[in-house]
């Protein structure tokens, strides 16, 4: 599954620079992820980066309409970076 910057958002740019897939990008006005590059950072780490930096609880969520197993999250990742 993709994730989802939401309203919450402070546009800090703590994300941006660990995304392994170079998903998230600057918006207007919060960021926003890509989530045909997002893998939660599967195939690169254990869990997603940009949650472990954003300094707003709850501002990088499950994203709603983009629901991928374990395995094609691992396969969009290998493609990503082929």
């Amino acid at each position: 599954m993709s994730l989802l910057i939401n309203e919450t958002c402070t546009a800090c740019d703590a994300c941006k620079p660990v995304c392994p897939n170079e998903a998230i990008a600057v918006g207007d006005p919060i960021y926003v992820i890509d989530p045909f590059k997002c893998t939660e950072c599967v195939g690169a780490e254990d869990e997603p980066q940009c949650r472990l930096v954003c300094p707003v609880t709850d501002c990088i969520v499950d994203h709603p309409d983009y629901r991928e197993t374990r395995e094609q999250l691992l396969e969009k990742y290998q493609s990503l970076h082929a």
